[in-house]
């Protein structure tokens, strides 16, 4: 957003479930389109309402690039903040400063987010495909076909995203409580062996009272 600024183009945000609902809400500053509950479990129809928005929003020219920011799932241990293309579909969807520096290259598809230096920072995955070998001939007009791939394509897209931000916050929660697991396990071994030695003094103490009273009974 702060290279969209700098660019001077405008931009909007959807933002999908109560995480990300609640951040921007707190900052009235960033222009939020509009807020949607993605509920606990992704589902198809959710998916498809997130869709037919932006695929709405897209054919009307009211936005002429849809970017998607969510948590790709690696591993149990391992999960990245992602900026993957929507739409367009084709490479020349970049978008462009009046001093001609453009955010996108040509051949990109797939960003990461990371940090450096205490910063957030964007690596670019570049993606080149070679030319496919056509071997299906259809009889509609390419512009009916894509009409008719398009939701779908964004549907799927847009479900994998869910399931997989689902499943990386289910991850980061299974981690959180291992590791308040093995931290309260440390903790009462701890305070097992603090007891312990505290219950071993108090007896030693005792038997030593006991013998020196003996001593001079004896004395």
């Amino acid at each position: 957003m702060t290279e969209l600024r700098d660019l001077g183009v405008e931009y909007t945000v959807e933002s999908v479930g109560k995480k990300g609902n609640a951040y921007f809400k707190s900052r009235p500053s960033i222009p939020v389109d509009k807020f949607i509950d993605a509920g606990n479990v992704p589902t198809t129809r959710k998916a498809q309402v997130i869709a037919d928005e932006l695929f709405s929003l897209f054919m009307s020219e009211e936005v002429g690039k849809v970017e998607l920011v969510y948590t790709k799932f690696v591993s149990l241990m391992k999960f990245n903040p992602v900026i993957h293309t929507l739409l367009p579909l084709f490479p020349e969807g970049e978008v462009c400063g009046m001093d001609g520096r453009c955010i996108d290259a040509v051949d990109d598809e797939m960003f990461r987010l990371t940090t450096k230096d205490g910063k957030f920072a964007v690596e670019r995955d570049v993606v080149i495909t070679a030319t496919p070998v056509p071997t299906l001939q259809f009889e509609q007009e390419p512009i009916q076909i894509l009409e008719a791939l398009l939701p779908l394509y964004l549907n799927s897209q847009l479900l994998r995203s869910l399931h997989e931000s689902t499943a990386s916050e289910l991850a980061a929660r299974m981690n959180a409580m291992n590791t308040a697991s093995d931290n309260a396990f440390e903790l009462k071994r701890a305070l097992s062996i603090s007891y312990n030695r505290q219950r071993q003094a108090k007896i030693t103490g005792e038997l030593m009272e006991i013998v020196a009273g003996a001593n001079s009974a004896i004395s």
